[in-house]
């Protein structure tokens, strides 16, 4: 079980590296340009979908991206739900 944080957009080539290792029992937070990730109706967010893996936004993050059409299925959290995540999964990985 891995904590992965994306801080990249869909276009990116950091987008395409973390969906090839991510699994089920695995999490992700979107935060930075990763928010867009999330965005309802994306290839990016079927991508994404289709790893398994639970899936939570960073909620200031998507706040000052200024989108709200998010699709379903990521918890919002906020930074203690990160802190808590962090402590949560001993294995991390940062993809930017």
């Amino acid at each position: 079980m891995i904590l992965h944080t994306l801080n990249a957009s869909p276009s990116s080539a950091a987008f395409a590296d973390c969906i090839g290792v991510v699994r089920s029992g695995d999490a992700v937070v979107l935060l930075g340009d990763g928010v867009y990730v999330a965005l309802a109706g994306t290839k990016a967010w079927g991508e994404m979908l289709a790893r398994g893996a639970q899936v939570y936004l960073l909620g200031c993050d998507a706040l000052a991206a200024g989108v709200a059409e998010f699709a379903g299925g990521p918890t919002f959290i906020d930074m203690d739900g990160f802190v808590a995540l962090t402590e949560r999964y001993p294995r991390q990985q940062a993809w930017y």
